[in-house]
């Protein structure tokens, strides 16, 4: 899964949001660095992603772009799957997703001297992009995959997996609906082992 469903599968713990969203760039146990709520973050998007990478609906999303775009099918998947719950964001969320959006971007602003470097540098072109809302149309998806595969030094012209992303798109809009509903109820079964593993409380 991708910055979205990290974000908002955290529950409403603000540090628990921040240190799921960065994760990626906290390696090892250097997790153990940061206050307990941003460790339980960073510790469930590590289970958010082992459950996704190994779960069989996912799996199927992903070998429809396999054959092109290999070991980039897996990126490119978590970046639609988000397109996907940003499309139906009212389905999960009271909240408008342009205001879920800026709180957030708040919330990392105000909290910028925990973020790692990666997310410090990062931030400035996210909140300017609003990456989190330009996920919800196919236009800012093509946008999001131009940008990633940028960042991959254009190794396998991501932008043209809109193509098949577009040709399957009612089959993976379904897979999505299947896997996110198990994905949502195991995170907060893992979120619950957490918090009591640190006996934190929010």
């Amino acid at each position: 899964m991708n910055y979205l469903a990290h974000i908002y599968l955290s529950d409403e713990d603000d540090f628990i949001k921040i240190g799921n969203f960065m994760a990626d760039a906290v390696k090892g146990n250097h997790y153990e660095e940061y206050p307990v709520g941003i460790q339980i973050g960073i510790r469930l998007h590590r289970f958010i992603d082992s459950f996704t990478d190994s779960h069989p609906v996912y799996r199927q999303s992903k070998h429809r772009l396999h054959e092109k775009f290999g070991h980039y099918s897996g990126v490119i998947m978590d970046i639609v799957y988000d397109h996907f719950l940003a499309k139906n964001w009212k389905q999960f969320s009271e909240t408008k997703l342009e205001d879920y959006a800026d709180i957030f971007y708040k919330l990392l602003q105000d909290n910028y001297d925990i973020l790692t470097d990666k997310t410090q540098n990062s931030l400035p072109y996210m909140i300017e992009t609003n990456w989190l809302v330009c996920y919800k149309s196919l236009v800012g998806l093509e946008l999001i995959l131009f940008q990633m595969d940028h960042r991959t030094k254009n190794r396998v012209n991501m932008p043209a997996a809109m193509e098949d992303i577009k040709q399957f798109y009612i089959e993976i809009e379904a897979e999505f609906f299947t896997f996110f509903t198990e994905l949502e109820q195991q995170s907060k079964i893992e979120l619950l082992k957490l918090k009591d593993e640190f006996s934190y409380q929010n």
